[in-house]
């Protein structure tokens, strides 16, 4: 996307006019979430500010978890399997797991990770159209569509994002 239309929601080019709209709407947050962590160290990615915290790269790589979850679920049509939720099941779950098993990787890891699993999405999205958006299926027991779910990995992007902020006002104090 150009930086001039980063600050619109918009279509985008090769993409069905709702989802291109989306894809407006992801590439802003993917955006700001890379400034919020641009020049971050390993030291700094693994920052705990407190026994229960998570890390800056821990979050990250939630944020890549969490794509990549319903990914296997939208468009593979399954559940992850073993050796999905062996990869990624830190990630996603965070907690004691994540702290443990998450750290010691430099920035550009976790930016490849993301960048990565959105490639997908966008291939993915360009295969199909506006009506695929709006058609509905359950989420975690609930009545939903397509465009909740990727409102929320977004959605759980921008939330992850403003603790990541708040967690480099940290490292910055104390490291």
């Amino acid at each position: 996307m150009e930086n001039q239309d980063l600050f619109k929601i918009t279509n985008v080019p090769r993409y069905d006019p709702q989802i291109g709209k989306l894809v407006s709407m992801m590439n802003y947050a993917r955006f700001t979430t890379l400034s919020a962590v641009k020049g971050l160290t390993t030291e700094q990615l693994d920052y705990l500010q407190d026994e229960n915290s998570n890390t800056i790269g821990s979050l990250l790589l939630h944020m890549a978890a969490v794509e990549f979850g319903f990914q296997v679920e939208i468009f593979d049509k399954r559940k992850p399997n073993e050796e999905e939720n062996r990869e990624w099941g830190a990630a996603y779950e965070l907690g004691q797991r994540g702290r443990k098993e998450i750290k010691g990787k430099p920035l550009e890891y976790y930016l490849e990770t993301l960048n990565k699993v959105r490639e997908r999405t966008l291939k993915e999205f360009k295969a199909r159209n506006d009506n695929w958006l709006n058609e509905e299926r359950y989420w975690d027991g609930l009545p939903s569509n397509n465009y909740f779910i990727w409102f929320h990995v977004f959605e759980d992007e921008v939330n992850h994002r403003g603790q990541i902020r708040w967690l480099r006002r940290r490292v910055e104090e104390n490291l």
